[in-house]
């Protein structure tokens, strides 16, 4: 593919945007097991959060409330170079990344699906009750088939977001689409200034986020005309 850009563009042109797109697969790889790992732990937070549990609610509570409140790269930065070097071992940056990454996605897709199952009336949890279904029956009845729908287009939209955090990775190292794009801008080669490079970068994060803020529109409007 490189040759290809190059007979394109010529040099260094061609050999910067080959590059460019190949960082962006560990871009998509970080942005794709981050929305799932946050996803499996949000489910967990957002269950213990509306379980009739007060211990359950006040430790998902702390959890919610901890995370959001740390910025995303202040959280890369402790467990990327902080804890590390305090306890004296080194990590990897995929795995610094990846567990910040999911830390900072549990926390507020808990928020997004709690709102969602909150959006649906009360009126439905009373129904199920007077039919002597127990909390975890309403829920995978009749709560959940309605609140899924309500959920589908902020999870898309918050996915977008964990694309566009992911560019923060490369303080620790992460090799990354920003991370090479710096390198470059950096670099003593004509034709890889930063005014070339930032736009290139700007180019290809608005190709992997668009797509999804369009379809995330589509099934917005969807939700609403169907209700």
């Amino acid at each position: 593919m490189e040759e290809l850009f190059i007979n394109l563009f010529g040099k260094p042109e061609g050999i910067i945007i080959s590059q460019l797109i190949s960082a962006c697969r560990f871009t998509i790889y970080l942005s794709l097991i981050a929305f799932l790992g946050g996803g499996v732990i949000g489910s967990l937070i957002v269950l213990m959060r509306i379980v009739p549990n007060n211990i359950l609610n006040y430790i998902s509570f702390i959890y919610t409330w901890l995370f959001q409140s740390v910025p995303l790269l202040m959280l890369l930065f402790l467990i990327g170079l902080g804890v590390p070097r305090l306890l004296g071992f080194d990590i990897n940056p995929w795995i610094a990344a990846t567990i910040s990454l999911i830390l900072f996605t549990s926390a507020y897709l808990s928020e997004v699906w709690r709102g969602s199952i909150q959006a649906v009336s009360n009126g439905q949890w009373e129904a199920a009750n007077s039919l002597n279904l127990n909390f975890f029956q309403t829920l995978k009845l009749i709560i959940l088939p309605q609140a899924i729908k309500f959920s589908v287009a902020p999870t898309i939209s918050f996915l977008i977001q964990i694309i566009k955090g992911t560019s923060l990775a490369y303080i620790i190292g992460f090799h990354d689409l920003m991370l090479l794009g710096k390198r470059w801008a950096n670099a003593p080669v004509p034709g890889s200034e930063p005014f070339i490079i930032f736009p290139l970068m700007a180019v290809m994060y608005f190709c992997l986020c668009y797509p999804l803020a369009i379809y995330a529109k589509h099934i917005e409007r969807k939700t609403l005309f169907n209700n």
